[in-house]
């Protein structure tokens, strides 16, 4: 066999494994459409004839406080994602643009919270907040993630990239450091910023373990706790109101990606993320 044949060979294998596991990624969300549109009889059952409803999604709307968990979630995310912003700003601005003793050490430190996984500051976590009585609230939810060395370290690679030329000139027009982070490099920034966003916004929204732990009411509770405790075993399994509930809570993030993917990928080429 020629290698222009084994390469068209190889070619087709990778293009046929990809949507093979395309196909098995999807397969979950594609029962949860079918089951949220049919009745509990075709949950189970294919039939390409069976009535459509929208009645699981009614059904779930009056059994479960469903508005509340979308309106907590909402609140915990923005939050979180404007103080990311700010804090990561000043940080990497600063890391970036500014000699200062001990930056090699303290930055090292930064990029050492990369490897240290959430769940294993939990206990340490809760413990803080019971001290600052904010346990069962929204605040609780956001504080451990509002310093993120992600986002540090993100900022800071895009800002050491942006010509010093640029801050020179806006010195001499006279502007201040703020100024110049303001003027200068946050817009310069801004693919860095949306990439950087839709990763938290997509993590926060379907975080769960935390939020589970540290409340206990529907005041404070986000949708993904809403929608395991309403999908809980002991309040019985109808798979067509569970995935109608799944829906709902998914549909938000799927609508943007399905409006703006081209934006996604272009923001995620241009900050460099892999």
């Amino acid at each position: 066999m020629s290698m222009a044949r084994q390469t068209t060979l190889f070619n087709r294998i990778e293009i046929a494994a990809a949507w093979a596991l395309a196909f098995l990624w999807v397969m979950p969300l594609l029962y949860a459409l079918w089951a949220g549109f049919h009745a509990p009889e075709y949950a189970t059952r294919f039939d390409l004839f069976a009535p459509l409803t929208l009645e699981n999604f009614a059904t779930v709307w009056e059994q479960a406080p469903f508005g509340r968990y979308f309106f907590n979630t909402f609140i915990l995310v923005t939050s979180i994602l404007v103080m990311q912003f700010i804090l990561c700003t000043l940080a990497a601005y600063a890391f970036a643009r500014y000699e200062f003793r001990g930056r090699e050490v303290a930055f090292a430190l930064v990029l050492l919270q990369l490897m240290i996984m959430p769940e294993v500051l939990i206990v340490e976590n809760y413990s803080t907040m019971s001290k600052l009585g904010l346990v069962d609230t929204i605040a609780a939810i956001g504080l451990p993630y509002m310093a993120s060395a992600f986002g540090i370290f993100l900022l800071r690679q895009t800002f050491k990239t942006i010509p010093k030329e640029l801050e020179e000139a806006a010195r001499l027009e006279g502007c201040g450091p703020m100024m110049i982070l303001w003027k200068v490099y946050v817009p310069l920034a801004r693919p860095t910023y949306l990439a950087y966003g839709l990763v938290s916004i997509s993590y926060h929204w379907n975080n769960f373990l935390w939020p589970l732990i540290i409340t206990n009411s529907v005041e404070t509770r986000p949708l993904t706790v809403g929608l395991a405790i309403f999908g809980a075993p002991e309040s019985g399994v109808d798979w067509s109101i569970i995935s109608a509930a799944t829906l709902l809570a998914v549909a938000p993030l799927l609508v943007a990606f399905i409006l703006f993917q081209r934006q996604f990928v272009q923001s995620f080429m241009h900050a460099g993320i892999k």
